[in-house]
């Protein structure tokens, strides 16, 4: 692919695909969840023998509490050492306070980048990007990324960032004309641009924080980037600096966007962390950040 193109061709899924990943994914899950309960289960039978058979000095110095104070006791210990009981461990606050973060703004074909949301640039493109911006703390990261990159002898270069909404609107009227021009009626010719590029305030690029990277072993945006040492670095160490990659592989029935090993998003050192150690796609992880809010 060339360079120097303004974007890659990012398919939409069909709703039949959508469907089919959705199944997949829910046996995939079912299965997981059956072996760690198979697992817990054995744990705890192991542990409930080995203490039978061994009573431990705490147990032993027990025997002479009273039955309420040992309550007290284990019901206090519990509520200071247990986690939240939520798949991320999180408490409400925790929660509420990440979807506040301007970081974690989710922005796909549903959700749209708010209207008040702004921020600076600063560049930081190759010399072949397209679009040499990212917010200055995306910025700012990927330099650091980029120069620890170097230091282990792998060359990462960013090619596209930050889109302005005027420039987005122009890619997404251009390929509507180009659907207009083969015949097709306005509504249908502005579904099917909206497949390949999303409507102006519908791109992940217009809030700053996307960053679309290639290496010189693979200057092109496609998945050929996948077999790069830079693609290998990145996914080992672009958490350290915050990013995380946006569309990874079986999650498109939740982004709908097919992977994109080239597609990185900064969200943050700490967030960066939480969502890579969760295994979930960002959709999921707001999805479950907001479920976990709305419970305090």
């Amino acid at each position: 692919m060339n360079p120097s193109a303004p974007h890659p061709h990012r398919r939409r899924l069909t709703r039949a695909e959508v469907r089919r990943r959705r199944r997949s994914r829910v046996i995939r899950r079912v299965a997981g969840l059956t072996v760690m309960l198979c697992v817990a289960a054995g744990g705890v039978t192991f542990l409930l023998t080995r203490h039978a058979a061994v009573p431990s000095a705490s147990a032993a110095s027990a025997i002479s509490m009273p039955a309420q104070s040992i309550a007290d006791s284990t019901v206090s210990s519990a509520e200071n050492t247990a986690a939240p009981a939520n798949a991320l461990g999180l408490t409400a606050d925790e929660a509420r306070a990440m979807l506040a973060d301007p970081l974690m703004v989710l922005v796909n074909h549903t959700c749209k980048m708010p209207d008040d949301y702004t921020f600076d640039t600063k560049e930081c493109g190759s010399a072949t990007a397209v679009n040499k911006t990212l917010q200055t703390a995306a910025c700012d990261a990927f330099l650091s990324m980029q120069k620890a990159a170097a230091a282990d002898g792998v060359t990462v270069w960013m090619q596209s960032g930050y889109r302005s909404v005027k420039y987005q609107t122009s890619l997404y009227e251009r390929k509507t004309k180009y659907y207009l021009d083969k015949g097709y009626d306005n509504a249908t010719a502005k579904e099917k641009a909206a497949a390949v590029v999303n409507p102006p305030g519908y791109s992940e690029h217009n809030c700053g924080l996307a960053a679309d990277l290639n290496s010189p072993e693979h200057t092109g945006l496609d998945e050929g980037f996948e077999k790069t040492a830079a693609f290998r670095w990145l996914c080992e160490h672009a958490g350290d600096y915050g990013f995380i990659l946006r569309y990874p592989k079986d999650a498109e029935d939740k982004t709908e966007i097919i992977y994109e090993p080239w597609h990185w998003r900064y969200v943050g050192v700490e967030n960066a962390a939480k969502i890579n150690a969760s295994g979930l796609c960002f959709e999921d992880y707001i999805e479950t950040l907001q479920s976990i809010a709305a419970e305090g």
